[in-house]
């Protein structure tokens, strides 16, 4: 229902004086006054979306060397009040498509009748490196170090601006969907803020294993949205190009767990049995030289400083290094590539001090 305030006095008031609202009125009665407000107009890319109704706009952005059109899809759904305006977006590294498939569940899942306020979703914001399977955009940069870009800049500078415009600056709040890069796999983890409040309640809602605290990066969205006002949550869960069903599930109730502590959805999944781990430090764990690795640990697994997670042998099978863990901590990262350079990345660890005791 619209909002409105009535004062009344205590006397009975026949219903019979209660007229049909409309759009915009005050009426005023001897014993009462009805103050009637409406939905605000709300617009993304010249196009309206009315109270109680779900919209699919393609906002242009670019033409490829074809004259072939690529556009940046959104999907708008809004509910018959006002309320919070939440963005969810996916696939700014065109390779990172657990997002997509998140995104694609909560549109068939949520509707304007569920839902208080309003809930913008884009499936694919790196549109050109989703059609080449890429993190990147064609002359190889970064869109997630572009922001909060340029209309007259360089492409993924254009594709920055537009998406601050129309997504980022109409909305109360944001959550960003990733995968690890390339070859890598990440345990579900919030990353975000946490020394905000808002930002910090947001994250723990969510319901992700392990929260970290984490700073932005210079040009990332989550940074320029952050300076806009708006807290960010950035969801990193799986790996590059694999649907991981455990990863797609737990972002799409954690989704609808936030959108319920937001007061926008009523119907959330259960809160999970065991509270997220809040981290403020995490560490990479470098391959201390060449070889083929072979990890003895899982992503989630908890290690104690000094406990072994695996070796790197040669192609002799004579072992060259043993991998310890650096200190105690949950494995919330690793390479999913055995061939390893001296330096290469091998273990990410969220750090906890004394974890096991």
């Amino acid at each position: 229902m619209p909002a409105f305030s009535l004062a009344c006095s205590p006397f009975p008031v026949p219903c019979s004086l209660f007229p049909v609202p409309c759009s915009l009125f005050t009426i005023h009665y001897s014993l009462f006054t009805i103050h009637y407000s409406p939905p605000m107009p709300f617009k993304i890319g010249g196009t309206e979306i009315p109270p109680q109704t779900r919209q699919h706009l393609e906002l242009p952005v670019a033409r490829l060397p074809t004259q072939t059109p690529i556009s940046l899809p959104v999907t708008v759904i809004r509910g018959p009040e006002d309320g919070p305006i939440l963005w969810v977006s996916a696939a700014i590294h065109g390779d990172e498509i657990n997002g997509v498939e998140i995104v694609r569940r909560l549109m068939d899942l949520v509707t304007p009748e569920s839902l208080q306020g309003t809930l913008i979703m884009v499936p694919i914001v790196n549109v050109f490196g989703f059609i080449e399977q890429s993190r990147y955009l064609p002359d190889r940069r970064d869109l997630n170090r572009s922001f909060p870009g340029s209309s007259r800049g360089s492409l993924a500078s254009r594709l920055a601006s537009l998406f601050m415009k129309e997504v980022v600056s109409q909305s109360t709040h944001g959550i960003d969907l990733h995968t690890a890069s390339d070859h890598r796999v990440n345990l579900p983890q919030i990353r975000a803020n946490l020394e905000d409040a808002e930002t910090h309640r947001c994250a723990i809602a969510f319901g992700a294993p392990v929260v970290i605290h984490s700073t932005t990066r210079d040009g990332s969205l989550r940074q320029a949205a952050t300076k806009q006002g708006i807290p960010v949550l950035l969801y990193e869960a799986g790996e590059a190009l694999r649907f991981n069903p455990q990863a797609i599930e737990l972002g799409v109730e954690g989704v609808l767990r936030v959108m319920a502590a937001l007061g926008m959805y009523d119907n959330p999944p259960n809160a999970t049995p065991v509270p997220p781990v809040e981290a403020h430090k995490t560490q990479w764990m470098r391959s201390p030289q060449g070889g083929i690795l072979l990890l003895e640990v899982e992503l989630g697994q908890s290690v104690q400083k000094r406990e072994k997670l695996g070796m790197i042998v040669d192609v002799f099978g004579n072992i060259r290094a043993k991998v310890k863990a650096p200190c105690d901590g949950i494995i919330i990262g690793m390479t999913q590539n055995p061939l390893v350079n001296q330096g290469d990345g091998i273990v990410h660890l969220a750090r906890f001090p004394n974890l096991l005791g």
